[in-house]
């Protein structure tokens, strides 16, 4: 018996005939219902089908057999599609296609079990709702897993699968991987198709993936990315050999910048987030990168959060709008949860000249980082400016709400700017609690986000570190 593999070791078990793509899913049944009761992070189940999809998968698919989840904000076909709320929920939508980036999983080879747990619409920085329940860390159950996508970080924590697939708006990737000591890489925007059709939808989000190993990131990512109809356009090509060829490769020596602290308007960096950030600075020091307290300075400005609320907030409307022409009825006054009337309210709010004068500062605030990074190759920050939060945050504290915009300060600029940012695990404080770090890089530079990422992993392999609730073990393999 074996602790969960990562997603290429499984797909190389499948290649050498060692285990069969059934044996893969049926075990990951087996750790979600083994596991699923003490963090809730799983909403829908399709064991049936997955089941018989296992059956009858490509052979030659990459990760032909390999078991995952997907975020219950992206679309599966014949699958729920109510954005964890109770007001699309009782008209029982389904799912008429499949997004993008979750069919091209099923071209990969992966199998889809089931979906994992959002807030409403994905506009709260934690997994909790009337309809998905609150999911909770496995590293601690009393602490949140984090959102958008924390259901899809939570189950890959607790060993569920090895890969789940999740979506990045502000940080809704990279803050639930850094809740949960993962990793989470929000691509550069137009890698991975934000479709079908709806490239701008959330604005600045994109779908991807949230992983244990760096590896499997890079290897996913290369099976995913590409456009599709209806976008805008997208990086350079990935490099040859793909992103997979970087893990292991040296960088070689890289002009690094330092951000530790946070400005005055936001959230102030407690001590053991800013000496993980700093241990981490240490470590790229002694591989040889060039480090140094530097930090583009437009990620300060305080209209750099406001923009990019403004922003999001009319997207908001704009799907309620949506919902409502194709429900057939506007939401009722206890239909939407706090955060999501919350953010309506402040959409219908603005003004067409105050969401253009929004956008038009966006652009320039992309074009001053851009100019940061002809002199620094990355960036290296928090993620959040504290360790994982408690469950019920901020829905207990004062102006909770506020608060859950201000804590984006290090994340949400990056999704501005369409920047690539990664989340990887830097340290386990004394009671527990996980604690990631970021580091960004220039537009389509992704390469080297996997390269260093996978020279901290190998400094302090992550892994193998289990939180408390995982499911430790598969089925024999095939002899």
């Amino acid at each position: 018996m074996t602790s969960p593999l990562d997603a290429v070791a499984q797909a190389d078990l499948v290649r050498r005939g060692e285990a069969s793509p059934r044996e893969l899913v049926t075990a990951a049944i087996e750790r979600i219902e083994a596991t699923n009761p003490q963090i809730n992070a799983i909403t829908h189940r399709r064991y049936d089908q997955a089941l018989a999809e296992a059956d009858t998968v490509r052979g030659d698919a990459p990760f032909a057999g390999v078991p995952t989840l997907v975020k219950a904000l992206n679309d599966s076909k014949g699958d729920p599609a109510n954005y964890g709320s109770v007001w699309v929920a009782r008209h029982g939508r389904v799912a008429r296609e499949d997004a993008v980036i979750n069919r091209r999983l099923r071209e990969a080879g992966f199998v889809v079990v089931g979906q994992t747990s959002t807030p409403e619409f994905g506009l709260v920085s934690v997994s909790e709702s009337r309809v998905h329940g609150v999911t909770r860390n496995p590293w601690r159950t009393d602490l949140t897993s984090g959102g958008s996508s924390g259901g899809a970080s939570a189950a890959v924590a607790a060993g569920m699968v090895p890969v789940a697939q999740g979506g990045d708006g502000g940080g809704s990737i990279r803050m639930p991987a850094a809740f949960c000591h993962l990793v989470g890489l929000k691509p550069s925007v137009g890698r991975i198709s934000a479709g079908p059709g709806r490239p701008d939808r959330w604005g600045h989000s994109g779908p991807a993936v949230v992983t244990r190993t760096v590896r499997d990131t890079a290897a996913v990512l290369d099976a995913l990315s590409g456009g599709a109809p209806g976008d805008r356009g997208g990086p350079a090509p990935l490099p040859p050999g793909g992103l997979a060829s970087m893990v292991g490769r040296d960088p070689g020596r890289l002009r690094i910048g330092v951000l530790a602290h946070a400005p005055d308007h936001a959230p102030q960096v407690v001590e053991p987030v800013r000496e993980a950030v700093l241990d981490t600075a240490r470590i790229l020091e002694r591989l040889g990168h060039k480090v140094e307290d530097a930090y583009p300075e437009p990620m300060f400005d305080p209209m750099c959060l406001k923009a990019f609320f403004d922003a999001l907030s009319v997207t908001a409307v704009q799907t309620i709008e949506a919902l409502i022409a194709e429900l057939g009825e506007p939401p009722g006054p206890d239909d939407l949860d706090a955060v999501t009337r919350f953010w309506v309210r402040r959409g219908r709010e603005i003004t067409g000249l105050e969401l253009a004068d929004a956008l038009a500062w966006q652009g320039r605030l992309r074009a001053d980082m851009a100019n940061w990074w002809q002199d620094f190759d990355l960036l290296l920050s928090p993620v959040f400016a504290t360790p994982p939060k408690p469950v019920g945050w901020p829905w207990e504290e004062a102006d909770g709400l506020q608060k859950s915009v201000n804590v984006l300060t290090f994340t949400a600029p990056f999704n501005t700017t369409g920047q690539p940012a990664i989340a990887v695990p830097a340290a386990l404080t004394e009671s527990g609690e996980p604690i990631g770090i970021q580091l960004a890089a220039a537009y389509g530079r992704e390469d080297l986000l996997v390269s260093v990422a996978a020279q901290l992993e190998a400094e302090r392999p992550w892994a193998e570190l289990r939180p408390p609730v995982f499911a430790e073990e598969m089925p024999e393999r095939r002899r």
